[in-house]
């Protein structure tokens, strides 16, 4: 986004008394359904902006299994490691990825991650997951 739109968008953010923030947290955005006045033309482009904004959350999450297997690559096992610390930081990262991804049905997430809904309700207690 060029500097000029950037500076734009954070007026009109501004104007309705919205915060803008750099933080890292995932969005998910969508799109409004488009009436049929606009024809074939307007239908393709919401279709294109769903896959892009698809591919996007796509690229998110295979971001964040990069980081992950890149930390793991990095720890000095010779100067030991709490190992459950690193399985529950793990799952924590697994589970909030999973909910993401169900749109917060833990049912869904479950099955996504391969557990029983008991159980994954449970890590999400244990853990203390905020979604």
């Amino acid at each position: 986004m060029s500097a000029n739109r950037a500076a734009l968008v954070d007026a009109i953010n501004k104007e309705h008394g919205k915060q803008t923030s750099s933080s890292n947290r995932t969005v998910n955005l969508r799109l409004a359904q488009p009436n049929n006045r606009g024809g074939n033309r307007i239908k393709r482009l919401v279709d294109l902006a769903s896959s892009l904004m698809s591919e996007a959350q796509t690229l998110a999450r295979d971001k964040t299994f990069a980081d992950e297997s890149a930390r793991l690559r990095s720890l000095d096992i010779a100067r030991g490691l709490d190992f459950y610390g690193e399985v529950q930081r793990f799952e924590t990262t697994l589970i909030k990825l999973a909910l993401e991804q169900a749109e917060g049905n833990q049912a869904q997430a479950a099955r996504l991650l391969g557990l029983r809904a008991t159980t994954l309700n449970s890590k999400i207690k244990l853990y203390e997951i905020k979604y």
